[in-house]
Formats: C-alpha cells, structure tokens, sequence
C-alpha cells in the first residue's frame, strides 16, 4: 500500500467538501447558518465486531456513516459533513482495490444524503481494521429532539421492519437461509430516515441500534415512564415472517435496525403517519405509553412475554 499521504490523497480527497482545504491541512473549518446548530454523532465499527472480515468493502464505510446519519435523523438534524478515521492492520489484508471500493461506496453515500468529508486521520495497528466517524447535521437552534419527553397516553411507533439485520447477520454466519439476499442486505446497508422533520410531531426519538426492547427501555428510563410493546404489531418483513415463530424474540432483540423508534401524542399521530407516508417510509404503532418505569412486551393474548436477552451490551 502506498505511504499515507498518498492513501489520503488517492482515496478520501475527492470526497472532501468546504472547509477541508482539500484535506491538506491538520484541521478544517465549519460553520453554521445563521439561527442554526449543530447535531453531532459519532461512531466507531472493529472488523469482527461490527462487521464481518468479508463484508463487501462498498457498503461498510455506507454502514458507517448509515449508522451516524441515523442518529442525526432521530434528533431531528439534517445531514451535513463528517470526519473519517481508518486505523488499519498492518498485516497487509486491505489492498488498493479494497480502499477503492470503500471509498466508492462512501462517495455514492455522500451523493445521496447530500454530506461531504471534512478530515480525519489515519493510522495502522497490528490487529483489526477499526472505523471511526463523527457526523454533523444542521437543525434549528432548540428544535433538537430527546429521550427524555415521553408521557402517558404518547402512543410508540417505529418505522420499517424490524430484526431484519439480526436475521441478516445469522444468514451470514451460515445460521438461517434467505435465497432472497433481503435479510442480507438489511445488515450490510441500513436505511436512515433522515428526510421526515420530526420536530412537533413527536415527544420523543432515537434509533434503533441495540435492540428494539433495550432501546425502548432507554426512553424509558430517561422519561420515567412505562412502555407496553405490543409484539404481534412489530412489524415484520416478509422475509424474516417466513422463517417463523422461531426468530421473533430475536427480531426484537438483535439490534442494527437503525429504524426510528418514537413516542407521538395522539392529537399528533395522523400528521406523523402523513409525514412518513409523503416519503413512502412504512410507520407502525406498536405500543404505548403508561405510567411507571419498565418496558412490558404483550403477546396477542395480552399475557407477558419474557426475553432472555432484550438487546446487545458493549461491556
């Protein structure tokens, strides 16, 4: 591989935007629209933890930056730039050709959601390819959305489907079949749902990464309030509905959905129901808010439902 600024130059220059100086200084500059600020989201992906070694290169920079951008887009925040940090194995694994394709995806990423490069650093270790992004988004001054407004009577909505990732990553590991490749590519490329402004429409927001149950315990505790999930209206994909019962708990427990998970009044919810549908983005009620301090899954049945895991744990 060839020495590091000519790494920088071949790969990430042509993805860099205003205030980058073409990356050919140790900082940047970004500012503001007047009666704006700035969301900021970072996040970091390690070979073999976040991502599989033969993962196609094209799409685990797009994950990357999916991942961050959905973080933006559950506090209300509109895409704007971001910084790259690639610390790589020295062992020689990444070749030419594999940086060209990650950087191919990142580019048509960067063409669809409207956002550009703005620095960043690299470095080389002996172990793991380890990814690291910081995303900034735009949003009107005090419009950012919380965690932490949810009240009784808020009804819970997520969009798209959910567990399809999980589902994604045991098709991976040779664990479940899906001829389709749908479940696959729900893990390789998440869908941030960055278009729909949420602010007003809702009391509360956030993405799913951990687990549909653990993050719903998150609003939970942050609103100190209870959530009572409905499991029968989770929606589900048609692919991961064919392969039964079975995986429901992990559909609601797996993680990487990167599905907005929200609470909504009820005087709010046909307008957030119009909102999401103007974008052609599927949006489920599948609970509600009540009183006290635990979340609670249902069954049709109205008996409780006890997962042995309800989301993933970093530590």
């Amino acid at each position: 591989m060839a020495g590091e600024f000519d790494f920088i130059a071949r790969n990430f220059r042509p993805l860099a935007g205003p205030g980058a100086f073409e990356l050919r200084n140790d900082g940047a500059v970004l500012s503001s629209l007047p009666g704006e600020e700035f969301a900021i989201s970072t996040d970091t992906m390690v070979e073999g933890v976040h991502f599989l070694p033969n993962d196609p290169p094209g799409t685990i920079g797009r994950k990357l930056l999916r991942c961050n951008l959905s973080d933006l887009a559950a506090m209300g925040a509109k895409p704007h730039a971001y910084t790259l940090n690639v610390t790589i194995p020295r062992n020689g694994r990444y070749s030419k050709s594999w940086f060209d394709a990650f950087s191919q995806g990142l580019a048509a990423d960067q063409d669809q959601y409207r956002i550009f490069l703005l620095g960043g650093d690299t470095t080389s270790i002996d172990g793991p390819l380890v990814l690291s992004a910081t995303v900034y988004g735009r949003l009107k001054i005090g419009t950012a959305l919380h965690r932490n407004s949810a009240k009784p009577g808020d009804g819970v909505w997520v969009t798209g489907t959910i567990g399809d990732a999980a589902l994604g990553l045991q098709v991976l590991q040779g664990k479940l079949h899906d001829e389709t490749g749908f479940l696959a590519n729900r893990y390789h490329l998440p869908q941030p749902r960055t278009d729909v402004p949420l602010y007003g429409l809702v009391s509360t927001a956030m993405d799913i990464s951990d687990g549909l149950i653990q993050d719903c315990g998150h609003i939970a505790q942050e609103s100190g309030v209870s959530l009572h999930i409905n499991a029968a209206n989770i929606p589900l994909s048609t692919a991961a509905q064919q392969l039964g019962e079975s995986v429901q708990a992990l559909c609601m427990s797996g993680g990487d959905d990167y599905e907005l998970l929200m609470t909504c009044p009820p005087q709010n919810e046909s307008a957030l129901v119009d909102a999401f549908r103007l974008h052609g983005i599927m949006i489920s009620r599948i609970g509600e808010v009540v009183p006290g301090s635990q979340v609670r899954v249902i069954d049709a049945h109205g008996h409780d439902i006890i997962l042995d895991k309800i989301g993933w744990q970093h530590f």
